[in-house]
């Protein structure tokens, strides 16, 4: 954890005096404590310029340990439009790596082990062990000072989005959802996952956008769900952008590499839903 710790400490220097969209210089970011049971999880919390409160924005990562630079793109842009935004590290990834094992090492010890049939049965225990994790970011960033804990949103990766459905479903009191390729590794080979995010998005309340690159692993689960959740006459988005880099892998990591492309457009979902002047989403 040393490692990322200094790779993070550069890149928080290198990121701390951006401007904000009203001119003003963003905070560099705060690290924090989020207490999820026996644990002790570390996150990043940028805060906008200016004072308060301000609506906020839990990001969820996928499985395993982000990249060091992933908190760094995507924080100060949160925090320049006007959000507070928390990079929470689930147990065992980055921050966090001495608080337990992180999904993607547990999920690839059991594919080594057992076979995909048993990767995927863990993958959907995972989600509820997780789950607590972010349930407790959720809970953290509404009571942070300067944050109007009634106007959160929140946003995944890969298995982070599975988890952001997830927890639209358990607390209907979250605003807005973006989800950047969901399930697109796992869809096609775990009837049982998707089956279990249909179910999520049909009991969220919340409006979700879709999002994934066309050179994702697979664009099939942001259509689908929208697809569910538009049937049930709830609110959602998909969104299917160009395709960036050569490879699938590259493309599932569109939320990091697609910044330009998506900035706009997810803006324009959570102002809509979480500014004061506007609770209609734009089409």
């Amino acid at each position: 954890m040393a490692n990322f710790r200094v790779s993070m400490l550069a890149l928080a220097l290198a990121t701390a005096f951006p401007v904000c969209s009203d001119g003003q210089s963003l905070r560099a970011p705060e690290t924090v404590l989020v207490q999820s049971g026996a644990l002790t999880l570390r996150g990043l919390l940028w805060r906008p310029g200016g004072s308060g409160p301000f609506p906020a924005v839990l990001f969820n990562h996928g499985s395993g340990s982000p990249d060091a630079s992933h908190p760094a793109i995507l924080g100060p842009t949160f925090a320049g439009h006007g959000y507070a935004f928390l990079y929470l590290f689930r147990r065992g990834a980055g921050l966090s790596a001495d608080q337990g094992t992180n999904s993607a090492a547990l999920m690839a010890r059991a594919l080594a082990q057992n076979g995909e049939d048993a990767r995927n049965e863990l993958q959907l225990q995972l989600q509820e062990v997780e789950l607590s994790d972010v349930a407790a970011g959720l809970a953290f960033l509404r009571g942070y000072p300067d944050v109007d804990g009634s106007r959160v949103a929140v946003a995944g990766h890969s298995f982070g989005g599975q988890l952001t459905l997830l927890l639209t479903e358990r607390d209907k009191n979250v605003r807005a959802a973006v989800v950047f390729g969901t399930a697109a590794a796992s869809w096609e080979a775990s009837p049982k996952l998707r089956a279990r995010l249909l179910v999520a998005v049909g009991g969220t309340d919340a409006p979700v956008f879709f999002i994934h690159a066309a050179n994702d692993f697979s664009v099939a689960p942001g259509t689908a769900l929208a697809a569910e959740m538009k049937r049930l006459g709830k609110v959602s988005r998909v969104k299917i952008y160009p395709s960036v880099g050569q490879a699938p892998s590259e493309g599932h990591d569109f939320v990091y590499r697609g910044l330009s492309m998506w900035d706009p457009d997810v803006f324009a979902f959570l102002d809509d839903l979480m500014r004061p002047w506007g609770v209609a989403v734009r089409e």
